[in-house]
């Protein structure tokens, strides 16, 4: 499967000088439809877990940064994580996802809402102090990492940025035009098929959901 948006993001992450660390994959990955933890394997990211074994993306940029989390013949991360939040979190949020990265939050497929390829949109989960929050932020996992590479370059193109070091823009806070252009992803949004994970979600989060949408907040 061709994968332009991990490759932008690979890219974007060297040109700007930006760590991008890789470790090679297991000798038998994963497959597409396979079962973990009684959900079937996105086969996007079974894809992306054919060529890397585990990613770290602008972890040197302060509070930017995300590691794909590890999944080859020595570690299991992902598959361990998935599980572990299924026993955690999943009763709470009342929908099964899998685990595949993050930073302070979490990013996670959403096995229910696969369209006609089997391929799985990505939200953002928070359970940072307490918080139990949902935010879609891309149609599928490439789309993802696409929508990624060009909040990235906003963040250093920014002004704030440019005269600080600092950056001032936050996703996917700050990110909407970008996720607007994912137009599956405000299809999905449109349609209500988040709004049952997005249960949570407070003024502010609708107001970012609005815009995202290109709705009236």
């Amino acid at each position: 499967m061709d994968l332009p948006g991990l490759e932008r993001l690979m890219a974007v992450c060297q040109r700007l000088k930006l760590e991008l660390e890789t470790l090679p994959p297991a000798r038998e990955p994963l497959k597409a439809g396979s079962l973990l933890e009684g959900l079937p394997f996105d086969p996007v990211l079974a894809s992306v877990y054919t060529r890397v074994g585990q990613a770290r993306f602008a972890t040197n940029l302060e509070g930017c940064g995300w590691v794909l989390r590890r999944s080859d013949d020595q570690v299991h991360d992902m598959e361990e994580e998935t599980r572990r939040w299924g026993e955690m979190w999943w009763e709470e949020f009342g929908e099964p996802m899998i685990v595949f990265g993050g930073n302070i939050y979490t990013y996670a497929t959403v096995p229910s809402l696969a369209d006609a390829r089997g391929w799985q949109p990505v939200v953002e989960v928070n359970t940072y102090e307490g918080d139990l929050l949902v935010m879609p932020v891309a149609s599928n996992v490439d789309r993802f990492f696409d929508t990624y590479s060009r909040y990235l370059e906003a963040v250093v193109a920014d002004p704030g940025y440019l005269e600080t070091g600092e950056k001032e823009l936050y996703f996917p806070w700050d990110a909407t035009d970008i996720l607007a252009r994912d137009e599956r992803l405000v299809e999905l949004m449109r349609a209500g098929r988040f709004d049952a994970l997005m249960k949570n979600s407070d003024d502010t989060t609708r107001r970012w959901a609005a815009k995202v949408m290109g709705s009236p907040a």
